[in-house]
């Protein structure tokens, strides 16, 4: 895997150089203080990934990747930053993550694999999603930063004691204090429904539909978790599955 660093301060770009060259996938760091320097190794080196600052002595992080969308050639772009407020504007501009300074090890192992996760998948992991059609992304907030996951890995969602843990098809949590409702304005009514008051599952997830007591249904995911569903669900949860 071939990355850009785009920081226009030395010791930051250093730093993330150092992090990033001991993930055994990368095989090519570039470094960029600029946009200008930054857009001459885009075109001629192609990176697969670039680590992008904001704020930039010549010019705006931000504004780059939305301009690198249009491109014919699309890097996966994780902002890498000091300043938290622009993580929707980032997500705007199509970046896979958000991290903020100061960097940590596992944090840039967990983006690039990531990277990697959607790479194997065959993802173009910077494209444009259809006009009209769902976002396949969702973006999550986890302790000091900002997740993006693909929505059909998600399994479903649980809350619980003030956190919602997101259960993923490869059987990893992801835990959030956003709110459940919050969630669900990200994720499109075709594919996720919410069959409890503490539960939202993906449909293409359910592998059975059982009875349980009390007029109350369970489900069994595809990983082999168990979903409860409550009586005031169990009608819209049937019409999305077919069943009458």
């Amino acid at each position: 895997m071939k990355i850009l660093i785009v920081d226009d301060e030395p010791l930051a770009r250093s730093e993330l150089h150092f992090l990033a060259a001991e993930h055994p996938a990368v095989t090519t760091i570039f470094e960029a203080e600029g946009v200008m320097e930054a857009d001459t190794i885009m075109n001629e080196k192609h990176p697969d990934l670039v680590f992008l600052d904001i704020k930039l002595g010549d010019g705006n992080g931000m504004a780059l990747a939305k301009r690198w969308k249009r491109a014919s050639f699309q890097p996966a772009v994780i902002f890498a930053t000091a300043f938290d407020q622009y993580a929707l504007d980032a997500f705007e501009a199509d970046a896979l993550d958000y991290i903020l300074k100061p960097f940590d090890e596992d944090r840039i192992n967990e983006a690039i694999d990531r990277i990697l996760r959607l790479r194997g998948k065959g993802q173009e992991t910077n494209k444009n999603y259809p006009t009209g059609q769902p976002n396949p992304r969702l973006s999550v907030t986890v302790e000091d930063r900002t997740m993006v996951i693909l929505k059909a890995e998600i399994c479903y969602l649980e809350a619980q004691g003030g956190n919602v843990y997101l259960h993923l098809t490869n059987s990893k949590e992801i835990v959030s204090r956003q709110t459940l409702t919050s969630l669900m304005e990200q994720l499109d009514a075709q594919h996720f429904l919410r069959v409890h008051r503490s539960y939202v599952v993906n449909l293409n997830q359910i592998s059975e539909l059982q009875p349980a007591s009390n007029h109350t249904y369970e489900l069994t995911m595809a990983e082999g978790s168990k979903v409860p569903v409550s009586r005031s669900f169990v009608a819209d949860l049937k019409t999305a599955i077919g069943l009458h």
